[in-house]
């Protein structure tokens, strides 16, 4: 990941969730020179970037298997917050019990319920009695405190490491592309440089009530030649007629095409906001040929 100042800069991280879970692993992942500390819910981790007991925030947005992360998407224009980078983690599940346990010795498996879907195959074929929990590296901690040979969790290696857990069959998802986009939020922006470099523009808006109204204001980044690689859409407050839209896009708001893209866009919108301007992760462009 290209690195603006102001993540060279950071000292602490806030993440959400317990120790050891895949936020945890992606922070230490993205920010390897900062102090990874942990916040109960989204809410509190922004709370943390906002007054400056954590430098930077590393915020899930969407997994490759089960779309976008509840929530997030209507705290994002609220938070204050800008995003200032970005980062995929692939995530790999390992099934953990206590030291000593077997394989062969399992009655049943604890985890969120995300990851037990994502390893129904040797669920089914070790015949484990599946048990929800609310989250991964929160269910090793359950594991470890039972400290019953019979029961395993499915969590990540960092789990297993915090908890003193074994791990007895690493790798045990069913797909191998799981990768969750994190986004890397501050309280200030930081825009990245028009260098000609790979760059991901951010926004959110909100269309006029006007009939094709969506329709005209995605028709300038098509004539602009401007790729957008992601397009949501949410209700704001409860409303069926009041529609926000997240969108990612390709390019930099100097770049002339995106320039003039977004100044098209705005004669469509009721609102629109920059959340931030960032370089590429180098994951978009995909594997290397050997």
């Amino acid at each position: 990941m290209t690195e603006t100042s102001l993540i060279r800069r950071a000292r602490r991280v806030v993440f959400q969730g317990e120790p050891g879970s895949y936020s945890n692993l992606a922070a230490r992942e993205a920010l390897a020179h900062c102090e990874a500390v942990p916040a109960p819910t989204f809410e509190d981790a922004f709370a943390a970037i906002r007054e400056g007991t954590a430098d930077l925030g590393v915020i899930p947005i969407e997994n490759s298997l089960h779309g976008r992360i509840a929530d997030i998407h209507h705290l994002l224009p609220e938070s204050g917050l800008y995003i200032v980078g970005e980062h995929f983690h692939r995530v790999r599940h390992q099934l953990m019990a206590v030291k000593g346990a077997a394989l062969a010795g399992l009655k049943s498996v604890v985890s969120q319920e995300p990851a037990l879907g994502q390893c129904r195959k040797i669920i089914r074929a070790m015949k484990l009695k599946p048990v929800l929990w609310a989250d991964t590296a929160g269910a090793a901690r359950h594991v470890a405190e039972l400290k019953d040979p019979s029961i395993a969790a499915v969590a990540s290696s960092l789990a297993a490491e915090i908890h003193g857990l074994e791990i007895l069959k690493a790798g045990v998802e069913d797909a191998s592309h799981n990768v969750t986009r994190f986004l890397l939020m501050a309280a200030s922006p930081e825009d990245a440089e028009n260098t000609g470099a790979p760059v991901i523009t951010s926004f959110v808006f909100r269309v006029r009530n006007v009939p094709a109204a969506l329709y005209k204001a995605m028709g300038g980044f098509a004539t602009n030649g401007v790729n957008m690689t992601k397009l949501e859409s949410y209700q704001l407050d409860g409303a069926f007629t009041a529609t926000q839209f997240y969108a990612d896009i390709e390019g930099h708001p100097d770049a002339r095409g995106v320039r003039l893209a977004l100044e098209e866009l705005q004669f469509f919108t009721s609102s629109l906001k920059v959340l931030g301007v960032y370089p590429a992760h180098p994951f978009r462009q995909g594997p290397k040929d050997s």
